[in-house]
């Protein structure tokens, strides 16, 4: 399993949402094949497809809970979670 693999899964599981690295959460999106946009602190990501689009800002090096929530919702909503590669 991969790295990305990994980052989904402990995504998915919910069980540290406090815990996920910014950086790597914006590779994630972007490898499952969102468009990233950065405005000021706003990195927000779109995709052909999800109706809603993700916008996320760093809470030190670590994204914040909420917007893991969300992202989470959304992999699950539009069934994502197999789109990953590299």
């Amino acid at each position: 399993m991969g790295k990305y693999e990994k980052l989904l899964e402990q995504i998915l599981l919910g069980s540290s949402d406090a815990n996920i690295d910014f950086d790597e959460l914006c590779r994630l999106l972007v490898q499952m094949g969102f468009d990233m946009r950065v405005r000021g602190s706003h990195h927000i990501f779109r995709k052909q497809g999800v109706e809603e689009r993700i916008n996320l800002q760093r809470d030190g090096g670590k994204a914040k809970v909420y917007q893991v929530r969300q992202v989470r919702a959304m992999i699950l909503r539009y069934k994502l979670r197999g789109e990953t590669h590299g």
